[in-house]
């Protein structure tokens, strides 16, 4: 609370702070020779902390300062250091941002650099801190002035779920983002986009009222999340990330580092993921072809930069090129059983299931606009991704919108895009699945394809299928309807404790909240992993639990072929 801590120091006392809001310095560049040397002294600055310890330590007040020491410490935009190689340099390694963390992390970081190095990928999990991370506009100087003022202060601040950061924000906006503001728009940012979070109703206020139980948006995203599963609701997901790989050699190369079969006629989306040498997923993604020499990779926004890189990465003699059109392209999503009487009012193209098939996109008209619509579905309903130029992305928003009028349309936020999917058990990349889970134990075997012939991660996957699993992911319904699911709570089997939840929202179709999670299971059957008794340990209490192997939520996808 006093932003402050003490220590013994060769017979002295030693009071240091963390203040809520941090002095920005080198912001007009750091000079060669400068090592953590010290700088002028800021009495001013620090007397408010001061005064708060000499409160809390009276002697504090008659010893004398010895030494005033101020110098300066690195931290990050978001409070994790950067590790890694250097997305835009091969071979040249960052290890940087440390006092975000501090040195606890040095040994730690140190061994996983190393092994990194020397192995080309990395040890286990390290995405929190991956370099790959960052932004390119994040190197401004004015965002940086501001955000790292406000990201020291937050180290040690309360770590609330879904805490936005107050600095440096609407850097990055999609064209709907005004027409989303005026319509109660509360926005969250990843990666710079400013995203809709949820949708305030006339009158209510805007803002976030942080807790570790229900906060303020609750019934908003119920009531969103209800009109998706019954009605229709539109998302705006312009914040994807969309790669072209196109040339030549696109199909053989995609062939070599996605576990999918990509030898689809144009027209198809391939779910698929990319995997390292151990069967574990660098990437998730949806793989459109366009035509046979074109593609189109759709990532989440914040693994953007990571995708790019490790695909340029493994781009070997093949005559490819790889192009970030991310801001070439809107992305409105529109999803719930009347998706299609929505849409048929506003294009006159064809979305029957015989014209457009679950996993096909076709060039539509739309409004007065043209548009690409994707048959696919994050929520687990029936519905569309639209691909809008940018130019055309408010005018047909607005005539959706218009036409939406008569279907009752809902506006939602991302909030309920994860409540939805994690209901149908759908994974989230950097929670259920990374880089140290292995594709056949997160479950997603159906989107590997072995005899398709080589590519990255194949042995893993054959001595994965030969040896067996060693572990599960299970989703988890909360029986009790009040207590809530975030990450990381103890998964309990029989009384023990076997592992944590990797990601957990509402379930307010199903009436409860839902979690996935690893379950230990080497040398058992579905049928035994799911003949033990489950509870989740929330803040030191447990709450019985229904286990499951399948989504459950419309587990044989009926809604999303109707």
């Amino acid at each position: 609370d006093e932003c402050a801590y003490y220590k013994e120091d060769a017979g002295k006392m030693m009071l240091g702070a963390f203040e809520p809001a941090a002095k920005p310095w080198g912001m007009d560049g750091i000079r060669e020779d400068f090592c953590f040397d010290q700088l002028p002294e800021d009495m001013d600055h620090f007397e408010p902390i001061l005064e708060m310890g000499v409160n809390r330590m009276p002697m504090l007040a008659s010893a004398g300062i010895h030494t005033f020491f101020n110098g300066p410490e690195s931290f990050t935009p978001d409070d994790r250091y950067y590790l890694g190689e250097a997305p835009e340099l091969g071979g040249y390694w960052v290890a940087a941002g440390y006092n975000s963390i501090g040195i606890v992390s040095s040994g730690g970081a140190g061994m996983a650099l190393a092994q990194w190095i020397n192995d080309g990928e990395a040890p286990f999990d390290l995405w929190e801190v991956d370099i790959r991370r960052a932004q390119p506009f994040q190197k401004n100087r004015r965002y940086l002035k501001e955000r790292v003022s406000e990201t020291l202060g937050l180290l040690y601040a309360d770590h609330f779920p879904y805490r936005q950061f107050a600095t440096s924000r609407g850097v990055r906006r999609s064209p709907l983002h005004e027409h989303l503001k005026a319509r109660g728009a509360v926005f969250g940012e990843v990666a710079g986009w400013e995203r809709a979070n949820w949708f305030a109703r006339e009158g209510q206020e805007r803002e976030y009222r942080y807790s570790w139980k229900r906060q303020n948006w609750f019934d908003n995203q119920r009531e969103e999340h209800l009109a998706v599963r019954n009605n229709v609701g539109l998302f705006d997901m312009t914040s994807f990330g969309k790669i072209r790989i196109e040339g030549r050699d696109a199909l053989a190369f995609l062939q070599r580092l996605c576990a999918n079969n990509l030898n689809v006629a144009p027209g198809r989306i391939v779910y698929t993921q990319m995997l390292n040498q151990r069967g574990g997923i660098e990437s998730d993604l949806t793989v459109s072809r366009l035509s046979e020499t074109a593609f189109l990779a759709v990532v989440p926004g914040a693994t953007l930069q990571r995708d790019l890189a490790w695909l340029r990465k493994h781009l070997a003699e093949e005559f490819v090129v790889i192009t970030d059109v991310t801001a070439a392209e809107s992305v409105l999503c529109l999803m719930g059983p009347y998706a299609r009487d929505l849409i048929q009012k506003v294009s006159p193209n064809d979305f029957s299931n015989e014209k457009n098939p679950f996993g096909t996109w076709q060039e539509i008209e739309i409004g007065m606009g043209l548009a690409r619509a994707h048959r696919v579905t994050y929520v687990g309903e029936l519905g569309w991704e639209l691909y809008v130029s940018t130019d055309q992305a408010a005018h047909v928003f607005e005539a959706i919108d218009e036409a939406g009028a008569e279907f009752g349309l809902k506006l939602c936020g991302l909030h309920t895009l994860d409540s939805c999917r994690i209901e149908k058990a759908f994974r989230h990349f950097g929670h259920d699945i990374t880089d140290e889970d292995h594709v056949l134990e997160a479950g997603l075997g159906f989107a590997v394809k072995t005899g398709k012939g080589d590519f990255l991660g194949r042995d893993a996957v054959l001595r994965k299928k030969e040896s067996g699993l060693s572990r599960r992911l299970v989703q988890f319904r909360l029986a009790d309807p009040e207590p809530l699911l975030f990450h990381n709570e103890a998964i309990v089997r029989d009384g023990r404790i076997v592992g944590t939840i990797t990601s957990g929202n509402y379930g307010h179709h199903l009436g409860g909240a839902i979690g996935l999670g690893y379950v230990p299971c080497r040398g058992e059957g579905e049928a035994d992993v799911l003949g033990s008794s489950y509870e989740i340990e929330i803040a030191g209490e447990r709450f019985a639990a229904e286990a499951s192997l399948r989504p459950m939520y419309d587990p044989k996808a009926e809604r999303v072929r109707v």
